[in-house]
Formats: C-alpha cells, structure tokens, sequence
C-alpha cells in the first residue's frame, strides 16, 4: 500500500491512472505475475474498474498472467537473430528445460519464452534473462547461461546491471531503485552498436539536412532529384570489425 502511494504521488492531481503502468509492476513484483487480486488492487488504487485495468494487463506482454519463475529467459527469434540461429537457440532451451513457450520448469525456477523482437539485432542472436541483455549467442553458449542459472549462479550480462530475479527487476520497473550499489553498472553499448557511425566517419560520408544552406552556398530548401538513382557503389575498404 506504501509503495503504490509512493507511486501515484509521481503524477499530477487528476492524472493518477497513468499510475497504472508501474502500479501493475509492483503487483508482480509482490505476486510473481498478475493475479485477479492484483487487478483489483489496481482499479482501487485508481479509481478505474477492474476491466479497465485488465484491458491493460492483457495488451501488453511484459506482464505476465502466470506465474513466472525467478528467471525469465527471453529469446529473439523474430527474422534478424532467426537468420543466424535464434530458433536454434530457443528449440535447444525448450529441449534442456523440458518447457515450451510462457511456460515454467516443475522447480518453479525458469520461464522460457519466444520474444518477437528484443530490439538488439546488431547483437543478434540475442537472448535476456529478466531483460538483461546476452548478445551473440549460440546454441553452447545460451545452454551454459541457463545452467549456471540452475546452479544458483547470475551470469553477468553482456550490457547492462547485474543480474537480478523477475520480482526484483519488477519492483525496478515499478520505479524503484535497485539497493545493490553496483545495481547501475554495466556496458551501455559495444562496437555493433555504432557501426554505421563508424564507417561513415572511415569514408568521410556527410549528411544533409533538409532546409538549409551548405557551405557552399547551394540552397536545398528544395534538393532537386539526383540524375542517377542507381545504387552507389560501396567504398572500397570498410574494414569493420563486428559487421
């Protein structure tokens, strides 16, 4: 009760359901997933009706109508990590886990599931564990992530905070702050992130923007259309590592 005070109070006087979004975190972070309970608790705290507060709890897929293990294991198998691997990936958890998708082991511990896109396909294949992210991986290397799970063990993620379990990355996302002191550590991004960047600054290649006057004098305030449409050549050396 303390804590969804806590949170309603971030919003303005008469605003307080857009409260909704990390009230239902909180519920999770409580419950393990959100219950018809929590549902209840939500429409009270706000005022709002519990099919309202469901409607919300329903479209989106970061809250969770199970329970969910401490681990959820998330893995991209949307086109960019399916082409190098991610359904791989997934098909080789699903067998070591003996679960299929949105489902949890018999220990309780892990939830597996497919993820349509984790926003990381300069990293593909990429899997997360409570939305920390493993980039690059391969069937070996996610089989391993998952095992020393089994042990007890929180393998460092390879960009962001340390690992945490699903409550506690859900009492986070409720917007509280993680009191581990190395809670904000970790890699923001690493080379693929920025390689476009990078060999455009290797080729000496400079943008426009549109409504304004080069140096040069020219006005592009209406660029007229190039004479020839085809597709430029590459440049002859784009040596990059992690293309």
């Amino acid at each position: 009760m303390a804590a969804a005070a806590e949170v309603i109070a971030r919003y303005p006087l008469g605003r307080q359901r857009s409260a909704l979004l990390p009230l239902l975190h909180l519920v999770q972070a409580e419950e393990g997933c959100v219950t018809a309970e929590g549902i209840d608790f939500c429409a009270k705290q706000l005022g709002i009706t519990a099919a309202e507060v469901q409607a919300v709890a329903s479209f989106y897929t970061m809250y969770k109508r199970r329970p969910v293990g401490d681990w959820l294991v998330s893995v991209c198998t949307n086109l960019s990590c399916s082409l190098v691997g991610g359904q791989d990936v997934y098909d080789r958890l699903s067998k070591k886990l003996g679960v299929g998708h949105d489902q949890t082991t018999a220990d309780g511990t892990i939830t597996l599931e497919h993820a349509e896109c984790l926003a990381a396909c300069d990293y593909a294949p990429v899997m997360t564990v409570n939305y920390e992210f493993y980039d690059g991986v391969d069937t070996e290397a996610a089989e391993g992530i998952v095992e020393a799970l089994t042990r007890g063990e929180r393998p460092v993620p390879t960009r962001g905070g340390p690992l945490c379990t699903f409550k506690e990355v859900s009492y986070q996302l409720a917007g509280f702050e993680d009191p581990r002191p190395d809670g904000v550590a970790g890699t923001g991004f690493l080379e693929p992130s920025v390689v476009g960047l990078t060999v455009a600054e290797q080729t000496g290649w400079q943008g426009e923007i549109a409504g304004t006057v080069p140096v040069d004098g020219a006005d592009t305030t209406t660029p007229a259309a190039p004479a020839d449409m085809t597709t430029p050549a590459a440049p002859a050396d784009i040596t990059t590592k992690g293309a």
